[in-house]
């Protein structure tokens, strides 16, 4: 069972400890605010009232003993800042930080955040991508430009095998599954495409746009 320290009880914090809690994560969470601490009670491990910059306090929970830290403080990017550079003295194994703009996620990177993440910013993006387009069911977004699409099967598709499309050779794309009548399935080579398939590729989004001839 992996072990998390989410640091803040806020919005972001509580549905982070709501939804490690369903994956089975032990969850120990901290915050100053009595009232949210005892809100997300039902879904942690454990929980402390504390202040997160006090090194003294923050070296009383065992930071290092935690497979992952987050700091998921967004109210005070001063206090986000101290916390995240104090986890990482206290040799805090992977911390990972929000941000509310580009500039905080810079700072964060360099005082010791091993990744940041950007709410506002990845929502918006996901959402102008898959409504760019019927097509775009779906997408998840690796490093590097990557991402995993859910398309809906275009109909020159139907009737042609996966060979004969050539996906990696003519458009740099992989499909990796098939959503047939409700089920992922592996793609087989000479199964031909049929109305209602739904494929799962990889690739970069100007790869997929030129594919799936999107605007």
């Amino acid at each position: 069972m992996k072990s998390v320290l989410i640091l803040g009880a806020g919005n972001f914090g509580s549905m982070l400890a709501r939804q490690m809690n369903e994956q089975g994560y032990e969850i120990m969470i901290v915050d100053v605010r009595e009232n949210l601490i005892n809100a997300v009670m039902p879904y942690v491990t454990d929980a402390q009232i504390g202040d997160c910059t006090n090194p003294n306090f923050l070296s009383t929970l065992g930071v290092g003993n935690y497979d992952l830290c987050v700091v998921t403080i967004s109210e005070n990017f001063q206090t986000s800042l101290e916390t995240t550079s104090l986890l990482k003295e206290l040799g805090a194994k992977q911390v990972i930080s929000r941000a509310k703009n580009e500039i905080q996620e810079k700072f964060l990177l360099r005082n010791g955040a091993d990744e940041v993440v950007y709410p506002e910013k990845q929502v918006a993006r996901r959402l102008a991508i898959k409504y760019a387009s019927e097509k775009i069911l779906d997408y998840m977004q690796f490093e590097g430009g990557y991402s995993i699409y859910e398309m809906a099967v275009p109909e020159e598709w139907y009737g042609k095998t996966l060979v004969e499309l050539d996906l990696r050779r003519k458009h740099e794309l992989n499909l990796i599954s098939l959503r047939i009548n409700g089920q992922v399935k592996m793609p087989k080579p000479d199964r031909a495409f049929k109305a209602g398939d739904v494929a799962y590729v990889v690739g970069e989004l100007q790869s997929i746009r030129k594919c799936f001839h999107i605007r």
